[in-house]
């Protein structure tokens, strides 16, 4: 009887055990590649603003094409990364959520309350504000999503920075939290950001999905026909005028978390995919992507360029919209009794997470990159907004958690 009881307990202690390996080795990454995000980011300013501009350009604008018979795609570097590399990004994102939902911090109700309920004020609240700017302005209005995203990187970079002083229940709300509003920023892009459609690409596109789901549905365990069969996705959704990087998570949602090899041995092909694909996002694919989109021109930006509706809707947003909302509806559902506030925290450290979420960076980037095709539209006061913004949020929010202490 003894052994019986032990057993189980001790897959219960292997079980947490390893989960909290992939929560370390996740933060670990994710905060180095934040601090990484920075570096790429002050070069490409540099480059941008200095004799070296012309250069910048032109390896923005290096010309890459791909042919294999009738098919043809010819893009410039700039599109490759934002096209081609962030769709592997998304099917990170995607199996993190995945992975989440079926076995990790988003599997119960309990454990999303608190987490979800702050990703919704998080992404309203910032809206609202940017829509009662720009609300008499047609063109800007298509902007309205880009302070609702959050920059897990460089948030968690920031919180590397703090050690110990910020307790590991916050860092894994602040997780779960940037995953769900990861996950609202992918609705987003499909409903809000698709472009006019191809009938024959669309339809290879279900067909490709169909069979990334039988595949999953008879149990195939090999990565490499996931892998086939997605880049047929992929090429078919950049085709449709659906945007490219939905493959990506489409990809991911299809692949096993659990199935048995030729030798009946049980690994996880998703957990694996998962683990190789953090190395090259975290230092490489974001990046990269930083470094080709936060190149922006300040010398050619006015002080009343930056007060205008698009730059103030965007700043606002980030800087107070993401921290009221995440905040304030994180006090309403812990007062309501619908969740408790993370062990070991106190209120001060929840607004200070709460401020982290307005560093929009990656995502707000890649959003703008959507909402107004030509980049020059708003003399790229939208692009230096982002960054002011995400600064801010940054600062303050590193100030607050440093000022916070843990309770007694």
């Amino acid at each position: 009887m003894f052994y019986v009881l032990l057993l189980p307990v001790n897959n219960l202690k292997k079980q947490t055990e390893l989960t909290m390996k992939i929560i370390d080795e996740f933060i670990q990454k994710e905060s180095s590649g934040g601090i990484l995000l920075i570096f790429a980011t002050i070069l490409a300013l540099i480059l941008s603003n200095t004799s070296m501009s012309s250069f910048y350009e032109t390896f923005l604008h290096i010309p890459v094409e791909i042919r294999v018979g009738a098919l043809h795609l010819d893009k410039s570097l700039y599109h490759w990364v934002n096209d081609g590399l962030m769709a592997i990004f998304f099917l990170l994102i995607g199996l993190e959520v995945k992975r989440e939902i079926v076995e990790g911090h988003l599997s119960s109700i309990k454990q999303v309350i608190l987490p979800g309920v702050a990703a919704i004020g998080g992404m309203l609240v910032p809206a609202l504000i940017y829509l009662i700017f720009n609300q008499n302005n047609p063109i800007a209005l298509n902007g309205w999503a880009i302070p609702t995203a959050t920059d897990i990187a460089f948030a968690l970079g920031i919180l590397s920075l703090l050690g110990n002083r910020v307790p590991v229940s916050l860092k894994i709300f602040l997780m779960a939290l940037a995953i769900m509003d990861d996950l609202g920023a992918i609705v987003i892009i499909a409903l809000f950001y698709t472009t006019e459609l191809s009938t024959l690409s669309l339809a290879v596109a279900g067909i490709s999905l169909s069979a990334l789901v039988t595949l999953n549905f008879f149990g195939v365990a090999k990565k490499a026909a996931y892998f086939i069969v997605g880049l047929v996705l992929w090429v078919s959704v950049l085709k449709s005028g659906v945007h490219a990087t939905l493959a990506g998570v489409a990809l991911a949602f299809t692949i096993p978390l659990n199935a048995r090899d030729e030798n009946n041995q049980s690994f996880s092909p998703l957990k694996e995919i998962e683990h190789g694909l953090h190395f090259w996002v975290a230092f490489f694919i974001l990046p990269l992507f930083a470094f080709v989109n936060a190149g922006v021109d300040v010398t050619e930006i006015s002080l009343s360029q930056m007060s205008g509706s698009v730059p103030l809707g965007i700043m606002l947003g980030l800087f107070f919209g993401k921290q009221i909302g995440v905040f304030g509806f994180s006090w309403l559902a812990i007062k309501l009794k619908l969740a408790k506030l993370p062990e070991d925290s106190n209120w001060m450290q929840l607004y200070g997470v709460s401020v982290l979420t307005g560093i929009g960076f990656t995502m707000s980037l890649f959003i703008v990159s959507l909402a107004f095709e030509d980049d020059s539209i708003f003399q790229y006061t939208d692009k230096l907004a982002i960054l002011i913004g995400s600064f801010l949020s940054g600062i303050v929010g590193y100030l607050a958690l440093k000022t916070g202490k843990n309770p007694a």
